[in-house]
């Protein structure tokens, strides 16, 4: 397959409401788009950076430019491509696993569409729908937590995630358990907001029964992980920390989680995202698929990423309505907790180039 040529596309889509996390507050998405183009046909990918380096060090302004000036280039130049080269012909630039990702994504995407093979099949998928949990933001008040929580447990999602900073952890989750219960599965994201001085406070969730707490401490605090997991016995999950397979084996190794949280945008793609599910299978450790508020395209490869064997855990594959009132592809829906696996070629899905465009802000062409 020959690449012919790559548009990076921007876009600026508003949330239903606003998303508050420790390290801020978003009311809208922006976003950047990758389509590969070839003699065949085109493919998209979907980079999962923000617009300022909170959540990572990258961002979309530097994904934009590593892009434009370095990583399109080099598979400009690099005659026939496969999916399975980007990494390696992408290799000699330091870090931007996002960019990578997105561009990854989007040849993988192309190639596929070429073959008539879906992303779930090349990648190993198990079922053909997947069971979807829901990422609840810090809210102003317990009360308004308690209303939210009650909405999506209605609407059928079969695991909530709390969102959790120092002084909103504790009360929080036990008034939600006191409200709904300890059948409902139940977990906490801390997106690194803790240090292992907090280690007393985070075992005081410890009587609430959590299927996991997230990235409690600093992303390269590993050694730190490991000394909390001996101290509290709710399971560490690691999001942040984990950028590679080898990252993954490292901090099963030590001891520093006991689940894994697989974004396919920060470890580099969703072939090394598969690597990542392999390792944690190999060493029987559980995984489920993080979210990073995608569109339907990210959405897509994200429910088919899901429905490999080593995904037990209810992931943030929540539907599109969770996050927009209107997706720039026809929009996920729950049906009975789950979402659909696409099965069409590709990521089954494309942009709808009406919607597309009225999000969108500017486009830059890369030609061979």
């Amino acid at each position: 397959m020959k690449l012919s040529g790559v548009e990076l596309r921007r876009l600026r889509m508003p949330l239903v409401a606003p998303f508050r996390t420790s390290f801020g507050t978003q009311t809208e998405r922006e976003l950047l788009l990758v389509r590969a183009v070839t003699p065949a046909g085109e493919g998209w990918g979907e980079c999962v950076t923000m617009s300022a380096p909170v959540y990572s060090s990258e961002y979309n302004d530097a994904a934009a430019d590593v892009l434009r000036n370095h990583l399109v280039p080099a598979l400009l130049g690099a005659g026939e491509l496969t999916a399975h080269r980007v990494a390696s012909l992408l290799a000699r630039f330091k870090g931007h696993r996002m960019a990578k990702a997105a561009l990854e994504m989007a040849v993988l995407d192309a190639e596929l569409r070429t073959h008539d093979r879906s992303f779930a099949a090349e990648l190993g998928s198990a079922r053909d729908t997947v069971p979807c949990g829901v990422s609840v933001g810090i809210m102003d008040s317990i009360p308004e937590l308690l209303d939210v929580v009650g909405g999506y447990l209605d609407e059928g999602y079969v695991r909530i995630k709390l969102k959790i900073e120092p002084g909103w952890d504790v009360e929080p989750v036990r008034r939600v358990r006191e409200r709904f219960g300890d059948d409902v599965l139940l977990q906490v994201d801390a997106n690194t907001a803790y240090t292992l001085g907090d280690a007393a406070r985070l075992a005081r969730l410890d009587p609430f029964g959590l299927l996991l707490i997230e990235q409690p401490l600093d992303e390269e605090d590993m050694l730190g992980h490991a000394e909390l997991a001996r101290r509290i016995r709710t399971p560490i999950c690691l999001d942040e920390t984990i950028v590679s397979a080898r990252a993954a084996a490292d901090a099963i190794k030590l001891g520093a989680c006991q689940v894994v949280n697989i974004k396919p945008g920060r470890v580099g793609g969703y072939l090394e995202a598969r690597r990542v599910h392999d390792v944690c299978v190999a060493h029987g450790v559980p995984v489920w698929c993080g979210g990073m508020i995608e569109t339907g395209l990210g959405r897509a490869a994200n429910v088919a990423l899901a429905s490999l064997p080593g995904f037990t855990l209810p992931g943030d594959t929540s539907a599109s309505a969770r996050f927009y009132r209107t997706d720039i592809t026809e929009p996920f829906v729950l049906v009975d907790g789950h979402l659909p696996v696409p099965s069409g070629p590709g990521l089954g899905v494309t942009p709808i180039p009406g919607l597309l465009e009225e999000v969108t802000t500017s486009t830059v062409w890369i030609g061979s």
